[in-house]
């Protein structure tokens, strides 16, 4: 999709995608993670969990769609989204691992320290862009 735009966008496209395709999973799993947290025998045991990732899953969704979005581009919003991104995913990925012998939130940990990668790795990129362009 990122190919059609009919305007140049000043992202490398390649880790642009990755970085959405990444957040999208990350939502997509902190969701199913939470549902199967709320599943579990001892669910009172699992209630910040399930917080974090319903929040991870709200703003990591919320990211990617604002990352999709090129026309009338603000990148302070998308360097502030992904910040946030990396923030609430590397925070899942921490209370997830305390939960690590249950297998989803094993997955889940994984997931989103590879979403809070992603968010960090495209933030880098559009800093250095942004750096050069102010040279």
């Amino acid at each position: 999709m990122l190919d059609t735009y009919p305007d140049r966008i000043n992202i490398d496209r390649v880790q642009l995608a990755g970085a959405i395709d990444a957040l999208l999973a990350c939502a997509a799993t902190c969701t199913a993670c939470a549902d199967a947290c709320l599943s579990e025998q001892m669910v009172g045991e699992l209630t910040k969990c399930v917080r974090t990732n319903l929040d991870c899953a709200d703003i990591c969704d919320t990211t990617a769609r604002v990352l999709s979005r090129h026309t009338g581009y603000d990148a302070n919003i998308s360097r502030a989204q992904l910040a946030a991104a990396a923030m609430v995913s590397g925070s899942c990925a921490d209370e997830c691992l305390r939960h690590q012998r249950m297998e989803h939130c094993r997955i889940c940990a994984e997931v989103c320290r590879a979403a809070e990668r992603a968010s960090q790795d495209l933030l880098a990129s559009m800093e250095r862009h942004r750096a050069n362009v102010h040279k």
